[in-house]
């Protein structure tokens, strides 16, 4: 009896200490994901086009890239990445491209005007990218340097960072603010567009996150290559002497991008020489394509079978200020640990799905996501070389062009592409599979499609803002 007790003793201890001893492993477990959660590096430039980079955007596309331009680092970063073909600013303007990226949401759904009060944050439900880090791990600092223009009164420090430049516009970036010759002049600076200043003090707040061993993102928002045009002045002559392309010319536009490009470059040495390149993510990509002419034109609607010479972002049709592909269409890719280099995927994606993605790098567990939320997470695709699916509520992506002159809206659905013009109540339709240039105009052809699309459309529209509809 005594010994069947003295047994029984020694395998209760035994059960305990085996308790005990995976209870300590899985703490264990946990405070390593948690010292080890990742950095993050959004890198966010301005009015730049998807075929703008001295690499292709699209391997099997030869005009995807820029017969001028050269930017060495940012194709070394491609290199590095997994690039999405079909990768969607939020929107063909600044603001409302922004604010999307910082929330996860359409601008359809944010609306324009009404955005300043629904997102005040002394009155918001909705959360940014470094709040929503900071609930997954308290460790984590955020910073924003450069253009942050919501122009919402709101700053950058109420939405969660911990430094910023402030509540910035376009004129933060500029020597100059000439409106009636932004498009003819250029300057020559050893600061082109605060492209140093904004790299330094990026490097400087990794630099001290590291040294505390502390988690961080940083959104690096260049004002480049929005006009006003800046350069340095050896760019500049370099541009000068080099031919030009039949789509690219402009020796001044070519000079800043390689100055951003030399930025960036800096940026990722920095990132080696820190030792973290094995824990930081970098996206990289525009907030909205390049304008579609240097100096743009007012007949951009127009096709482009109307102009004598190519578009900017060719083989893409129109630009900035429009939902055409050129307009919406950017570069964008992602570097980071578990992510194949030099893969690219035609799946496509949106700036909204930045904060999702983001979040779920970090260690957020995958949970049913906010009904108000556009985006979804992408980190299935990034760890497994752009293959796969998404698991979006709807397969759609919605778009809308606040504007008073020539207001419209867009729907991509799967190849199909509608576009919906309020004040003229022209509909286009176009299969972006094998017309990528949009020149094929296919809703008389297709009456079906077109009705499907549309109705779809406006569901989104009357389910999200309503009072849109009723705008025009």
């Amino acid at each position: 009896m005594q010994y069947n007790s003295i047994i029984s003793f020694m395998q209760i201890m035994r059960i305990f200490l085996c308790l005990m001893l995976l209870g300590i492993v899985s703490i264990s477990v946990l405070q390593a994901q948690k010292q080890q959660r990742p950095n993050i590096i959004l890198i966010l430039t301005d009015d730049l086009g998807w075929s703008c980079f001295s690499s292709r955007m699209d391997d099997r596309l030869p005009d995807s890239k820029s017969d001028y331009y050269e930017t060495p680092n940012i194709d070394r970063l491609a290199a590095q990445s997994l690039r999405f073909t079909r990768g969607y600013a939020p929107d063909p303007i600044c603001t409302p491209s922004r604010r999307s990226i910082q929330f996860g949401q359409t601008s359809i759904r944010q609306g324009d005007e009404s955005f300043p009060a629904a997102y005040a944050p002394a009155e918001s439900r909705y959360k940014a990218i470094p709040q929503v880090l900071k609930s997954i791990d308290s460790r984590y600092k955020a910073a924003h340097f450069g253009k942050w223009d919501l122009r919402a009164k709101i700053s950058p420090e109420q939405l969660g960072y911990d430094e910023s430049d402030g509540d910035t516009g376009n004129k933060n970036g500029d020597i100059s603010s000439d409106r009636e010759e932004k498009w003819s002049q250029f300057f020559i600076t050893d600061n082109p567009k605060q492209i140093d200043s904004i790299t330094y003090r990026s490097i400087r707040f990794m630099q001290a996150q590291v040294k505390t061993k502390t988690p961080f993102y940083l959104q690096v928002s260049h004002y480049a290559t929005h006009v006003n045009f800046e350069t340095r002045k050896e760019s500049y002559e370099r541009f000068s002497r080099k031919p030009v392309g039949n789509k690219h010319n402009n020796p001044a536009w070519a000079g800043m991008i390689n100055d951003l490009d030399e930025a960036i470059g800096e940026l990722l040495k920095s990132v080696d020489a820190l030792g973290i390149a094995n824990n930081t993510y970098i996206f990289l990509m525009a907030d909205n394509g390049a304008v579609e002419f240097i100096p743009p034109v007012r007949n951009r609607l127009d096709p482009p079978s109307s102009f004598t010479t190519q578009m900017r972002n060719y083989p893409l049709r129109g630009g900035k200020w429009t939902l055409y592909e050129g307009g919406i269409r950017v570069p964008f890719m992602v570097r980071g640990p578990g992510i194949s280099g030099g893969a690219q995927t035609d799946i496509p994606v949106a700036g909204w799905d930045l904060l999702p993605t983001i979040t779920e790098l970090a260690g957020q567990t995958v949970q049913q996501a906010p009904a108000d939320r556009d985006g979804v997470s992408l980190a299935a695709l990034l760890r497994n070389g752009g293959k796969g699916s998404l698991h979006r509520t709807a397969d759609d992506f919605y778009f809308h062009r606040y504007n008073n002159g020539y207001p419209h809206s867009a729907i991509i659905s799967g190849d199909y592409k509608l576009i919906k013009f309020w004040k003229t109540k022209k509909i286009e339709l176009y299969n972006l599979h094998n017309d990528i240039g949009e020149l094929t105009d296919i809703a008389s052809r297709e009456p079906g499609k077109v009705k499907e699309l549309e109705a779809k459309l406006l569901r989104y529209i009357n389910q999200v803002n309503p009072t849109l509809a009723k705008t025009y």
